[in-house]
Formats: C-alpha cells, sequence, structure tokens
C-alpha cells in the first residue's frame, strides 16, 4: 500500500507547515480586522416577534 510510505508525503507535510507558519501567517496576523467587536455599542433590545398563533 503505497500511503503507508510516509517518505514523500512527511516531508511535503512538513514543508507546507513550515511555510504556513513561518511565511503566510505572520502576513496574516498583520491585517488590522476592520469590524472590531469591542467598539461596537449595544443597542436596546429588539420587542419579540408576535406570532399570530400565540
Amino acid at each position: 500500500m503505497p500511503q503507508l510510505n510516509p517518505n514523500p508525503w512527511f516531508a511535503i507535510m512538513i514543508l507546507t507547515w513550515f511555510t504556513f507558519s513561518l511565511l503566510i501567517q505572520p502576513k496574516l496576523l498583520s491585517f488590522i480586522p476592520t469590524n472590531n467587536p469591542i467598539n461596537k455599542t449595544v443597542t436596546a433590545k429588539p420587542t419579540p416577534w408576535a406570532w399570530p398563533w400565540t
């Protein structure tokens, strides 16, 4: 069974994770989120829906 041979696939997986964690992840984390939920104010509670069958 060739899928049990980790020789080529383990190196590809390690190289992919190193690429992601060292190159791509710092670039993605450097972006500032546009919708920061901390700055949002709480609005008044909405009125409950008046269901016609209740």
